[in-house]
């Protein structure tokens, strides 16, 4: 099993930013992710990425190309923090990396939570999250009542 702090502390020891994008944003997305999840979901998978999927960032402001960063990032972690993960799980976690800041839906359910417990945290950033633009149910549920 992977150890979910293990990776918690690797991305705190590297992180350079301020809280806007870090540690405090991260459990919030792990949080939302578990409220998010369903039968479908893989759990371990939405943990993970509350952690990695802004790991690779160069500044708080326009960061495009973060989440693709991230996903290669991770390949680096696949014989070390994420050796426990099976090759299903790894590439859940890499695409949900590396399209979450470009796309809004993809149809897994994984991924898609991923998505959504990122977005439920956009107050953050005094921007409230449209219902409309959440990619699962839950999403669009909790989206409403902020």
């Amino acid at each position: 099993m992977v150890d979910i702090e293990q990776v918690k502390q690797w991305a705190v020891s590297r992180w350079t930013l301020g809280e806007m994008h870090g540690v405090s944003h991260w459990e919030r997305v792990e949080r939302n992710g578990l409220l998010l999840v369903t039968p479908e979901c893989d759990v371990t998978v939405i943990r993970l990425f509350a952690y990695l999927h802004d790991s690779c960032r160069e500044n708080d402001m326009c960061d495009i190309h973060h989440g693709p960063r991230a996903a290669k990032m991770i390949v680096g972690l696949r014989t070390s923090l994420l050796k426990d993960l099976t090759d299903h799980q790894f590439k859940l976690l890499q695409e949900a990396c590396r399209l979450h800041t470009s796309t809004h839906r993809t149809g897994n359910p994984t991924i898609d939570a991923c998505f959504d417990a990122d977005r439920l945290d956009l107050g953050r950033v005094n921007f409230i999250p449209d219902p409309e633009k959440m990619a699962t149910e839950k999403g669009k549920e909790m989206a409403r009542l902020l």
